[in-house]
């Protein structure tokens, strides 16, 4: 029995995505609702049969959602998403996962160059007028990144093309992933996520690309940050509760490791009071990893996808969660 009728209401509740505007150069014939707050949105809520939203949520909104019956998730991302509430009230979930491979994966590799390359202390000295000169140091200079060990953790969609990414560029790329057992996706070797520890020693370059899970969050800490080399980075595009922000801005300022690049924290929008602000060691770029020109065209093949499901009654999503 579909789930879902031929013209439900589309709900958008984020601060800046144009779905709608996509929706109609698309000639996506269906009414739609734009919410760019969240009062707004948890005005609205009674008011929408499908729902793109990732921030916004609340699961303390559902009692108040009489009509909605499925949630495209904007994001890749789903841990905000109770999917015994979601259960409890009929609302289906499925994620965006895979809709921003390309853009996450390009971001990681941008990171991983901009680090390398001394990009942001570059863009630093171009604002102050200052032509720095040739440096003696070699700690001090731009590197390469032919040869160079990096670790991906997290070798799903995004992880998998980063590591073909580095590859391109003369990279040995170590993934690690849940099950071994499915596929090296790109790496040049690939272990099981308990083996974090042995290859750490390993890595000049640390990406996270891994969801947020009970097993992933905290992973990286003073530990962790203590087996890698002094000359070794750290790269965040998961999630900034993968990482212990505490423990890393005090390795960070003991010099256990070289510098961070991050494109996620563990409080977002990043309070004015971190210190990570002012870190010469850190490269910080807004969680905007996923956020390209293509974004709600991507999202937006997802959803149609599945409303053509729920319509037709079939009961397997594409990235179906709930």
């Amino acid at each position: 029995m579909p789930l879902i009728g031929d013209k439900p209401t589309i709900g958008i509740a984020h601060v800046a995505y144009r779905f709608g505007d996509r929706m109609q150069a698309r000639g996506i014939d269906l009414p739609f609702i734009e919410m760019r707050t969240r009062e707004d949105f948890a005005a609205r809520i009674g008011e929408i049969d499908v729902l793109l939203v990732s921030g916004y949520w609340n699961n303390a909104l559902a009692p108040q959602a009489k009509r909605l019956k499925f949630i495209q998730s904007i994001s890749a991302g789903v841990d905000q998403y109770d999917p015994a509430v979601l259960r409890a009230h009929g609302i289906r979930l499925a994620s965006a996962a895979g809709g921003n491979a390309n853009a996450v994966s390009e971001h990681a590799i941008s990171l991983i160059l901009a680090i390398s390359r001394r990009l942001p202390e570059a863009r630093d000295n171009q604002a102050k007028k200052f032509w720095r000169g040739m440096q003696g140091d070699f700690w001090k200079r731009e590197d390469e990144l032919g040869g160079k060990t990096l670790v991906v953790v997290g070798l799903g969609r995004i992880g998998g093309r980063l590591a073909r990414l580095a590859r391109a560029f003369g990279m040995h790329v170590i993934g690690l992933k849940r099950d071994p057992s499915t596929g090296a996706e790109g790496a040049d070797e690939v272990h099981a996520i308990a083996k974090l520890h042995e290859v750490l020693p390993r890595a000049d370059y640390v990406a996270l690309c891994c969801p947020l899970t009970p097993e992933t969050q905290g992973l990286i800490g003073t530990a962790e940050l203590g087996l890698m080399k002094p000359s070794a980075h750290l790269v965040n595009v998961a999630r900034g509760k993968v990482v212990k922000e505490a423990e890393l801005i005090a390795a960070l300022n003991a010099g256990t490791i070289k510098s961070a690049a991050l494109d996620c924290v563990e409080e977002e929008p990043l309070p004015e009071s971190s210190p990570l602000w002012t870190m010469p060691s850190v490269f910080i770029t807004p969680h905007t990893g996923g956020e390209t020109c293509a974004y709600e065209d991507n999202v937006l093949d997802f959803l149609m996808e599945n409303l053509g499901r729920l319509q037709r009654g079939e009961d397997v999503l594409l990235n179906q969660v709930v």
